[in-house]
């Protein structure tokens, strides 16, 4: 175990998320999403007229936009010369979780918009796997992923002291001496590496998420990373128009996954698999089917080969909207019966807090919270920030 006071994934995690606001004050979407981030009303008029082709019907108030972009806002109007550039401006999709910011305050302008007023819902879906002809952005652009987040206060009712596997050496045997509170983050992002798959039917995304456990307040052992887990992939998405039961199949995917914690013997834990992604939508509810398959390995090679039978065969995820607020639920299981049954239930709440800034509560009950303790059951709670949700 590394008794290193800091960690650089740690330093790298803060950068991303102290970039994510400014990157997300300079985005420039090309829909009517965009104007919503205008804090001018007469700006944001003219953003939305211009967005929908209105720009002659209103040309004081496109003008007013064009001539007041290189203009300091009024004081009182607390907009900024950054606002109103954002609709002049050409089109830059390749700042930091830009369009997932864009998505977001969308999302708090229609909870506080007359209906008539309202931008019409847009597909969470779509926002962030691009499925529709009009929303692809081309390769190679930062996207987010997973939900970015940092957990200052993270606490488990019962503490993993003597981590084990099956395998030969993947025991510890001396307790280690852990405290039930500390810190976790996570850092997810993707990008989109080959647009047009099949025609245009498919895109090709690389993934990746790392997620840090930090023994921040046990000085005892000079407050160590207890795990930080690993997980490139390589996702292929496809575009879908289907319907069950009256849920808008959206999106089908298949992709590779690896995990690992990068750690040698006996706390050493990794797994293979390929993922099959089903996502479906019905008005503020966005479900994600995840059935996977493990790949084989040696057996003589294996960290832990039940890992299965814990951390489950496949899992589902359901996400909310409530307003401005972002519930999921994500439940899997082994799919197996007897004293092969075990599984798992997340439930998180993502609520606003100001501009771009979300307050994150996250409870985990069950098996495999990190890959450390993928068989060992435990409830976690956790309160933080959120600067990035599902959807």
């Amino acid at each position: 175990m590394s008794r290193n006071r800091y960690h650089p994934a740690f330093a790298l995690a803060w950068l991303c998320l102290a970039a994510a606001p400014v990157c997300a004050q300079n985005a420039q979407p090309a829909d009517p999403k965009a104007c919503v981030s205008i804090t001018v009303d007469t700006l944001r008029l003219a953003c939305y007229d211009q967005a929908l082709g209105r720009e002659q019907a209103h040309g004081q108030a496109s003008q007013l936009v064009q001539t007041d972009s290189a203009k300091p806002a009024h004081p009182a109007s607390g907009a900024t010369p950054a606002s109103a550039a954002s609709v002049s401006t050409a089109t830059n999709h390749s700042k930091l979780f830009a369009r997932e910011h864009v998505a977001l305050q969308s999302r708090t302008l229609r909870v506080h918009t007359a209906p008539e007023q309202r931008p019409p819902r847009a597909s969470l879906l779509d926002s962030r796997w691009e499925l529709s002809r009009d929303s692809k952005l081309g390769t190679f652009g930062i996207r987010g992923y997973k939900p970015v987040y940092v957990l200052p206060v993270f606490y488990m009712n019962r503490v993993n002291q003597m981590p084990q596997s099956p395998s030969p050496e993947h025991a510890v045997t001396t307790p280690l001496d852990l405290q039930r509170t500390e810190a976790k983050f996570q850092l997810s992002f993707k990008t989109k590496v080959w647009q047009g798959v099949l025609g245009s039917h498919g895109d090709l995304w690389l993934g990746y998420t790392q997620s840090s456990h930090w023994q921040v307040y046990n000085s005892r052992i000079s407050r160590p990373f207890r795990e930080t887990d690993y997980q490139p992939e390589a996702m292929l998405v496809f575009a879908s128009h289907f319907s069950v039961l009256g849920w808008d199949g959206r999106l089908l995917g298949i992709g590779v996954n690896h995990q690992s914690n990068g750690r040698s013997n006996p706390l050493s834990r990794s797994w293979n698999r390929v993922i099959a992604d089903i996502g479906l939508e019905r008005g503020p509810w966005t479900i994600m089917l995840r059935p996977w398959w493990r790949i084989p390995e040696d057996r003589a090679k294996e960290d832990n080969p039940d890992i299965s039978d814990y951390m489950g065969r496949a899992e589902v995820l359901v996400v909310r909207e409530w307003g401005a607020n972002e519930f999921t639920l994500m439940g899997r299981h082994s799919l197996r019966g007897g004293s092969h049954s075990h599984g798992a239930l997340r439930l998180t709440w993502a609520f606003p807090i100001q501009a771009n800034l979300r307050g994150y509560v996250q409870v985990f009950d069950g098996y495999g919270e990190s890959l450390i303790d993928y068989n060992h059951k435990a409830t976690y709670v956790g309160l933080g920030i959120s600067l990035l949700g599902w959807y």
